[in-house]
């Protein structure tokens, strides 16, 4: 077992911290001063942890994408499903958590992917493998659904999966603009059409 040491633990936490801001106000309306009040750590420690902001923002992505594909391993490798109900149990946790207002939850990758990859070459390559990790998790999973016969569909599963998140980072950015779902469920929709799977009566 990794032992989590206090310096670790810190560390966690004014990422934890940070990403609770962030995912309100941004990056760039976000100062340190007030993540690390929030924290409850000196300002003086900072640079212990991290180099600078633009450091922090990139451990912040690291951080959150490692968060997310653990979660999502659990939906998509959740026992007594079939890979297709796995598949439309992800999309469905999407549509649950984007969905309406409240800023907690929300797509780390929306929230802070257009601003941030302009700004910061290391922060916009923290995004492109963090979310190249995840298209190739929903590809493996498209294979896995083919192979036990609940999934019926044509196509590289790469392709699919990328097409597929493309769909669903955009309806997320739309749900950003409307706050009333659609974009969300025009997006399952959509997916259920493209994966060849009924839509629920």
């Amino acid at each position: 077992m990794k032992t989590i040491t206090p310096a670790a633990e810190v560390r966690r936490h004014i990422l934890e911290t940070g990403q609770a801001i962030m995912s309100g106000k941004g990056f760039s309306a976000v100062g340190l001063t007030e993540i690390l009040t929030a924290a409850g750590v000196p300002k003086g420690s900072f640079y212990y942890y991290f180099k600078s902001k633009d450091a922090f923002g990139e451990a912040l992505l690291e951080q959150y994408f490692a968060d997310y594909m653990a979660e999502i391993t659990v939906l998509l490798e959740k026992p007594g499903q079939s890979g297709a109900e796995r598949l439309i149990a992800y999309w469905e946790k999407w549509l649950g958590t984007q969905a309406g207002c409240d800023h907690q939850g929300k797509c780390l990758a929306v929230k802070l992917g257009a601003e941030v990859a302009d700004l910061s070459e290391a922060m916009r390559n923290a995004l492109r493998i963090g979310t190249a990790r995840i298209m190739q998790r929903l590809a493996k999973a498209i294979d896995e659904a083919r192979a036990d016969g609940s999934l019926v569909v044509e196509g590289d599963a790469l392709f699919l999966a990328e097409t597929l998140y493309q769909l669903w980072i955009g309806a997320s950015l739309l749900e950003k603009i409307t706050r009333n779902g659609e974009p969300l469920k025009t997006a399952m929709v959509a997916t259920r059409r493209i994966l060849n799977l009924s839509l629920p009566k």
